[in-house]
């Protein structure tokens, strides 16, 4: 299959290098053009770790031409993170043709973004979009063009925009992850799979002193202990609780099997918070303000659930508290300037008409 992935972290790469290593065509752009000369120069290979040891492998092209990336590719897989998604959304809108499919593991909602960007370039290509719960890959890049893989998704709850286009969506998904895909409904039960803005904020901010002390923190790590693991749950509760209001079915993924060593396997599979704490690669230097699970996950991805939430009547009194000590770390009202129904360009709709929307499509 011709696969075309957007940009240049760990996601990416991960993703551009494991789908060579499955035999498919890969395009990988990104708008680092100084980066994808030097990647070039390499021979536009990638160096893939993982437990079966290290795979060299090459990429059909390497590009900062978006339109070059996707042209004639099946599946277009963007694992950039939130915050990045509206550039990249305009620059891919006017590019996308009948049947392509856009993924974006995980997205917060994002899938509305890629399909208004190419609504609003005046593209109507029969082009659907889909989110998943989390990146199909923990991974972390080790140089400019080499990736370790510690862990492979083995279950990806996937939602699809619109929902009325959702059975090539997963076919073709499919082809790039075998046996892992399964439907969860349309693009919002997908978004309220997302893991990331439930698991990242208490640990971010519970552990805002020791990751401003110490030089590297694994928050994952000494930062996981049982009462932060208790807030996480009821966290957690809160998304489960919005996903029964808009009428989701089980099952939803509830995050204490992330850590669980028995029973329902999460989306990582069993043991995967073990391997991914004895990896080492999320012993890091934290920068509170900057990092991904402030500025993606707590910011955009905690005001998407709590503007939902608000939309189905559900109390989200955790999630509202973390927007407010989130933003007041960084100085920020978030509330305001997070992901929202609003922001989206949906505050004016009611459930039963974003619910008629996520179906049927523009």
């Amino acid at each position: 299959m011709k696969i075309a992935v957007l940009g240049g972290g760990n996601g990416s790469f991960a993703a551009a290098g494991d789908f060579a290593l499955s035999g498919h065509e890969v395009r990988l752009w990104r708008r680092d053009a100084d980066q994808v000369a030097a990647h070039r120069a390499a021979g536009a290979r990638i160096l893939v770790k993982d437990h079966n040891g290290r795979h060299d492998v090459k990429l059909a092209l390497v590009t900062t031409g978006i339109a070059e990336a996707v042209n004639g590719a099946e599946l277009i897989l963007c694992p950039a993170p939130a915050f990045a998604q509206t550039d990249i959304a305009r620059l891919l809108a006017p590019h996308l043709r009948d049947g392509q499919v856009v993924f974006l593991p995980p997205a917060t909602f994002g899938s509305m973004i890629f399909a208004q960007a190419a609504r609003d370039a005046g593209n109507h290509a029969k082009a659907c979009f889909a989110e998943t719960g989390t990146l199909p890959w923990l991974t972390r890049k080790h140089g400019p063009f080499e990736v370790a893989i510690t862990i492979r998704a083995k279950r990806l709850p996937a939602g699809v925009f619109p929902l009325d286009q959702a059975p090539r969506a997963l076919e073709v998904i499919g082809q790039a992850f075998p046996g892992a895909i399964e439907p969860c409904g349309d693009a919002l039960s997908g978004a309220l799979m997302n893991a990331g803005p439930i698991i990242h904020p208490p640990l971010i901010v519970m552990n805002a002193g020791p990751i401003e002390h110490f030089e590297k923190w694994d928050i994952h790590k000494e930062g996981t202990q049982a009462a932060i693991r208790r807030v996480t749950d009821a966290l957690d509760g809160e998304r489960i609780a919005v996903r029964e209001a808009f009428g989701y079915g089980a099952p939803h993924f509830p995050l204490a099997h992330h850590y669980a060593r028995e029973g329902e396997i999460w989306m990582y599979g069993r043991g995967s918070h073990d391997r991914l704490t004895d990896s080492g690669d999320w012993r890091e230097r934290i920068v509170l303000t900057e990092h991904r699970y402030m500025r993606e996950d707590l910011r955009l991805g905690l005001s998407l659930l709590v503007s939902v939430a608000g939309l189905a009547g559900v109390a989200t009194p955790l999630a509202k508290a973390f927007l407010a000590i989130g933003g007041a770390i960084c100085g920020e009202d978030f509330a305001q300037g997070g992901r929202t129904l609003e922001t989206l360009g949906l505050g004016h709709l009611d459930k039963a008409a974003l619910q008629t929307l996520l179906r049927r499509g523009f």
